[in-house]
This record gives structure tokens, sequence and C-alpha cells, in this order.
């Protein structure tokens, strides 16, 4: 396996998998089938792990990298939000769990410093993650269109002309997940 030494962690967000607790059993086989997969990544020297702050995959993988930190103390999570005041909508329950994603990070930052106010800030954080990443790992089906396309469909550009990894976890793995 080749040595990837950051990877960008992204997927659906929580309504797209219709998961709307914290304690929807969904949750565990996504964190599962995420630590199956970075693991090889982590044994190979992966270094850093940078995700949005986007509430479902990306979140739950944050979550996740508290207990891989222990087990690898080399990994770091990166939280790079597309602007500032990213999640200041959100209600107080996520918004809690983006002030943990802040705590839990070694590094937190926004491609734009200025407040949303325009798609193109959204096209240039994608620009900056694919540029600053070795690949991808989505949890993500070709089958089940969601927000991670856009992001995949960029990311597929540029493993055209370069040795970008893209690795999907699909529905299937994660239904194998769950009978494991």
């Amino acid at each position: 396996m080749e040595t990837i030494k950051t990877l960008l962690l992204t997927g659906y967000r929580s309504y797209e998998l219709g998961v709307f607790q914290d304690k929807d059993p969904k949750i565990s086989i996504i964190k599962k089938a995420i630590k199956n997969n970075l693991v090889p990544y982590l044994d190979a020297g992966l270094e850093w792990v940078i995700v949005s702050g986007n509430l479902g995959v990306e979140m739950w993988g944050a979550e996740l990298m508290s207990e891989l930190k222990v087990i690898y103390p080399n990994l770091h999570l990166g939280v790079i939000f597309p602007f500032e005041e990213f999640g200041k909508q959100w209600n107080e329950g996520n918004q809690e769990k983006l002030v943990f994603l802040r705590q839990e990070a070694d590094y937190v930052e926004a491609v734009s410093h200025k407040p949303y106010h325009s798609p193109q800030q959204l096209q240039n954080h994608t620009k900056f993650l694919l540029q600053h990443t070795d690949g991808v790992l989505a949890v993500f089906d070709p089958e089940f269109p969601g927000k991670p396309k856009y992001l995949l469909d960029d990311a597929q550009k540029i493993a055209e002309n370069t040795e970008y990894l893209i690795q999907l976890i699909t529905m299937d793995d994660l239904q194998n997940t769950f009978y494991e």
C-alpha cells in the first residue's frame, strides 16, 4: 500500500442517511466501517485525517479519531471549514458537536475568512481540500447520490492526472460491516 500522509474524510450528511438521533445504530456501523478502512492507512503511516465539519459522516469520523489517537499517537485531526462562522445557524445540540470537534482537532482553520456569501467559497474549499490531501475516503455510494457527489466528481478529475486516491465505502460495504 502506498503511503498516504493526509486523507480527506467525507460522506453523507446525517439527514441523507435518515439519522436524526445520536443513538441511531447506523452510526456505530458507519464508524466501524470508517475505522476498518482507516487502519491499513494508519499502519502504513497516515498522519492526518481532514474533515470539513459537516454533520454526519465527517462528525462521526472525527469522534472516532480520539479512540484511534490512543493506538496511533502520530494521528492528527484537521478541520478545514469552508468559511468563517460555519455552523452558526445550527441548533444547540449541533453547536455542541461543533465545539467538541474544535476541541478534538489538532488544527482548525477556514478557507474563507468571511461568513458565507457565495457558492464560490464552497468551490474554493473543495479545491483547497483536494490540493492539500493525498486522497479521499468517502462513505458514498454512486447509486445513492448526495452532497458528497460534487467533491468526488472533482476528486475524480484530479485522479485522472495524478495518483490521488479515491476510496468509497458503499452501501454494500456498510451492509457487510453490519454482518461482521
